[in-house]
């Protein structure tokens, strides 16, 4: 009997403290692991390219050309390759700038629209710049 009232009482008391440590676990929730901080990346940016624009080099190629009817864009974008530039890959970006300088007037279509056709220089539009006059100054005696 003696080992059975000990055992009884060990075991109650083992619930017991279970019981204690789940109360106090629920009364105590441990803290939750703090989220790492994100590391902010730090932006590489490009080195600047050194060089003429590509509008620069389209307006020197279509320059430089002599022929009567202007300079194709097939033979503009020969002209391109010949002189370092890539123009397979960055097709779209020979075309745009075509177009924008078609739209700025510094270049002009002799045959076809858009990106394709002849192209000259526009002699006008450097020309016919507005030039500021000076104000007129009277002086009165």
């Amino acid at each position: 009997m003696v080992c059975l009232s000990t055992a009884s009482a060990l075991i109650s008391s083992l619930i017991s403290d279970k019981l204690d440590s789940k109360t106090n676990m629920a009364e105590v929730a441990p803290a939750p692991a703090a989220a790492p901080a994100k590391v902010a990346k730090k932006k590489t940016s490009r080195p600047k390219k050194v060089g003429p624009s590509l509008s620069e080099l389209i307006v020197k190629s279509v320059a430089a050309s002599k022929e009567r009817s202007g300079v194709s864009a097939a033979a503009l974008k020969k002209a391109l390759a010949a002189g370092g530039y890539d123009v397979d890959k960055n097709k779209a970006r020979v075309n745009t700038v075509i177009k924008g300088l078609l739209t700025k007037g510094t270049l002009f279509h002799t045959k076809g629209t858009g990106a394709a056709g002849s192209f000259k220089v526009n002699k006008t539009s450097e020309s016919t710049k507005p030039k500021k006059s000076e104000p007129t100054v009277f002086l009165l005696f």
